[in-house]
């Protein structure tokens, strides 16, 4: 085989093993197989493309530092997902930057009232962000977090360290909120 690995022939299990024992080259393709979509998540909580890279960067030096607590329970892909989105958030609750860091898709399952039409998706879409970035902050996350994460409101409220209840509360209040906003645009 060489200094060389066929990339075909590597298993997720061989390069989380290789991540564990710290060997870069393993790590470089854990990188290379997830960093797209990681980015994309990156993106969604950044304020811009910097900030979506440094959210990117800590995120994966979160899960080299956490690689060995990866059981094969599920699959890699959602388990390096889900390490740096709390990553991401963790940051993020640091900067006390919860109303910038929204910025949702239209096609992340939020759906619009039938009045309020917009002639082009991305108009559609930069509108939807603008008035999900006006949400107070805790709405505005916990919204994200059951929308786009798809975490349950008990991950949500573990998490959050609120209640389930909370939980709850914050997401119907977003919603109310973005409806009312949509009605009046």
């Amino acid at each position: 085989m060489g200094d060389k690995i066929n990339h075909i022939d590597i298993t997720e299990k061989a390069i989380v093993e290789g991540c564990i024992n710290d060997d870069r080259h393993y790590q470089e393709l854990l990188y290379k197989k997830y960093g797209a979509k990681m980015y994309n998540v990156c993106r969604s909580y950044a304020t811009d493309r910097s900030q979506a890279m440094d959210f990117l960067q800590e995120g994966f030096i979160e899960v080299f530092k956490k690689i060995g607590s990866f059981r094969f329970e599920g699959s890699l892909e959602g388990w390096v997902r889900k390490v740096i989105v709390f990553r991401t958030i963790d940051a993020l609750r640091k900067e006390q930057r919860y109303q910038e860091v929204i910025n949702l898709q239209v096609d992340a399952g939020i759906i619009l009232p039938e009045e309020y039409e917009i002639e082009e998706a991305k108009s559609k879409k930069e509108k939807l962000r603008e008035l999900v970035n006006k949400l107070p902050g805790k709405a505005g996350l916990v919204l994200k977090l059951y929308v786009l994460e798809g975490l349950t409101h008990q991950e949500i409220a573990d998490y959050l360290e609120i209640s389930v209840g909370t939980s709850k509360s914050q997401l119907n209040r977003a919603r109310t909120l973005l409806k009312e906003n949509i009605s009046f645009e």
